[in-house]
């Protein structure tokens, strides 16, 4: 995979682990941003058009939550 996959979360975050659980199941490699312990990751957050996370983001592409979107996102990170 060409472009890396990040999800910006926050510590107690259901969603949040609901999103790396399955990447994790997946077998895909993801690097996790808290966006309550570096602001800066928020602003990046935000940039994309969201305010709460999970913001899962591939390359330019990011889907917000843990709902069939993102199943499906995840799941063609594999093709």
């Amino acid at each position: 995979m060409s472009n890396p996959v990040i999800v910006y979360s926050t510590a107690d975050c259901v969603e949040c682990d609901m999103v790396k659980k399955m990447l994790t199941e997946e077998g895909i490699p993801f690097e996790v941003r808290d966006v309550l312990k570096n602001e800066e990751y928020q602003e990046e957050v935000e940039k994309f058009g969201f305010l709460g996370v999970p913001v899962t983001v591939v390359g330019e592409r990011a889907v917000k939550g843990f709902n069939p979107e993102v199943i499906e996102f995840i799941q063609s990170l594999k093709k």
